[in-house]
């Protein structure tokens, strides 16, 4: 049984076909990390959200959390909103390491690809 999981947090959307990007990303990351359990999270508008994701991973014994912000640059969300959710969760389950990236957008490796992809499209 994995020990480990990877939470893809997003904004979240009023509009369902919104979501399909980071479907496709938590399957792509999922087919990469099989021995991970990969999740997707939402702030808000959409579930699950993140707390009740936590939730049922603590429950199901995963103590190795890993949380990326699947957000292109750091606004209130990940400055403000993340950190407090991050900090109810950790003291909620005491038990389970809890740790944030930085945002998506904010990632050297991000940024290059797209780059490379907004130089494609001269071409």
């Amino acid at each position: 049984m994995t020990q480990r999981a990877l939470i893809l947090f997003a904004h979240g959307a009023r509009a369902e076909s919104w979501a399909a990007p980071f479907e496709r990303l938590r399957d792509l990351t999922q087919a990469r990390e099989p021995g991970v359990r990969v999740q997707l999270a939402y702030l808000e508008l959409m579930s699950p959200r993140l707390p009740d994701v936590a939730a049922a991973l603590v429950a199901d014994g995963i103590v190795d959390i890993t949380v990326v912000p699947v957000f292109l640059g750091q606004g209130g969300h990940v400055l403000r909103d993340l950190p407090l959710m991050i900090d109810e969760l950790r003291i909620a389950y005491p038990q389970a390491a809890i740790k944030v990236v930085e945002a998506a957008g904010e990632n050297a490796a991000v940024l290059n690809a797209l780059s490379d992809y907004c130089v494609s499209a001269l071409s």
